[in-house]
């Protein structure tokens, strides 16, 4: 079942939903963000049900979505046919994988004018996902797809035994086997430590649990073994 959009931090709010992966029940979270230029970013969407459209309505119009990495793509079409004036935005091997999608910007480390004052952008290099994640400047918050997953438990005895053979239950981490993305670990050791040298508050991720505890010590013990 789709969460209510649950409002993190001044200024920022998330929902979640279910989402497969290969049979596992990992789920997905979408981060919306009111800009201090006026509009409403979203990032990594969902599902736009009717309930979700009014309170993010209430927020504010939307003037940007952002797919941040090559797999978080998968709700951006309906997305833009919920808010088709809004700016859409991706890693440039997304615009060649969803060519069905039009975008109006190649995601980077240079933030758009409307956002620049809010959010700072940071390349994960030496990765196959090519994931942007953003720092909220106000909040101290880490808004990210893939850069950790965050289980405390899980109801889904396939999806609890993978977390459970990853070493992932109950703490923040990357599974052994999807470590095979850093094709360049010298490269994303580098921008992890980028990350880190932030003042990071609380870290949101897509899959798992929002990272609310001592935020910015959890990611690099999750991602120590890079």
């Amino acid at each position: 079942m789709q969460s209510p959009l649950t409002k993190l931090a001044e200024d920022v709010w998330v929902a979640a939903c279910p989402h497969s992966f290969y049979g596992l029940q990992l789920g997905t979270r979408m981060t919306v963000v009111r800009l201090s230029s006026g509009g409403v970013l979203l990032h990594s969407p969902i599902p736009i049900k009717a309930d979700l459209r009014a309170a993010i309505d209430a927020i504010g119009p939307v003037k940007h979505i952002v797919c941040p990495n090559v797999f978080h793509h998968t709700y951006a079409g309906e997305a833009v046919g919920a808010y088709p004036d809004a700016l859409l935005h991706g890693p440039a091997k997304l615009h060649a994988k969803r060519r069905d999608l039009h975008f109006h910007a190649v995601l980077s480390e240079i933030p758009h004018a409307d956002w620049r004052n809010d959010l700072a952008p940071i390349a994960i290099d030496g990765s196959i996902v090519k994931e942007t994640v953003f720092f909220h400047l106000p909040s101290g918050t880490l808004i990210t797809a893939d850069l950790v997953e965050n289980f405390k438990s899980h109801d889904h005895m396939p999806t609890r035994v993978y977390l459970w053979l990853g070493g992932l239950l109950g703490k923040p981490g990357w599974h052994p086997l999807m470590r095979l993305i850093y094709v360049n670990r010298k490269a994303a050791r580098a921008s992890v430590e980028r990350i880190l040298a932030l003042p990071i508050e609380r870290v949101v991720v897509a899959h798992g649990d929002v990272i609310t505890a001592d935020a910015r010590e959890a990611v690099r013990a999750g991602l120590k073994w890079l």
